[in-house]
């Protein structure tokens, strides 16, 4: 994992709170708690499907998913886990569109907690503030790394990018094909859900959105 931000994690999750797109909790969960209650209860469910935890290739199972529960999926719902995100003074007066493709997205469908895989693609026009190429990769891996959905997870990345870079210039697709609808429900393998979430110049100026959506299609 990257160095941490707990400071900006905090001022991320007050705001995506006023914003009301913030994940569902309770309260913020402690990882190492997150191992011990996950692995319980786990041993729970796997033994009410009549599955023979002494097996030498069962034994282990409660603890391998509370510990992937804790490090790999899930991380993202602690804010002291936020990316550092840095920012440096917009020197050079950029004032066009910046763009990356291709954003790994891996996240975990709340309803079924199924995985669902694809690519995201963000942009945004500088103000004041350049962030660094690789935050965009990272700060959209953080709000992967939780139970979601596909349409607030584009919401969230949007918002944060918004307020980190202090513009209204922010433009954010994700396409990813979902587990929870190839493998059950309608068991459909070749559809995939495209999401957008396009704000200031990329929302109100014709020819910048489209510019920004044909780069999303380029692929």
């Amino acid at each position: 994992m990257s160095s941490v931000n707990l400071a900006l994690g905090q001022k991320i999750h007050e705001h995506l709170l006023l914003q009301g797109i913030e994940t569902p909790m309770l309260f913020t969960p402690q990882d190492d708690v997150v191992k011990v209650e996950t692995t319980t209860a786990f041993k729970t469910i796997l033994e009410s499907m009549g599955l023979d935890l002494t097996d030498d290739s069962l034994w282990k199972t409660p603890q391998r998913i509370g510990k992937m529960y804790e490090q790999e999926l899930f991380w993202g719902l602690n804010y002291d886990n936020f990316p550092d995100a840095t920012v440096v003074e917009n020197k050079m007066r950029y004032d066009e569109m910046i763009a990356v493709e291709g954003i790994t997205v891996q996240s975990t469908c709340e309803h079924h907690f199924l995985p669902f895989i694809g690519e995201a693609t963000v942009a945004y026009i500088p103000s004041t503030k350049v962030l660094g190429l690789s935050k965009f990769n990272r700060i959209v891996d953080f709000f992967c790394r939780r139970p979601q959905i596909q349409e607030r997870l584009t919401e969230q990345i949007a918002a944060t990018l918004k307020l980190i870079l202090d513009t209204d210039d922010v433009a954010v697709v994700i396409r990813a094909d979902h587990y929870c609808v190839k493998l059950r429900g309608v068991r459909d393998s070749c559809s995939s859900t495209v999401t957008s979430k396009l704000l200031g110049k990329f929302r109100e100026v014709p020819e910048l959105r489209q510019e920004f959506l044909a780069l999303t299609r380029s692929k």
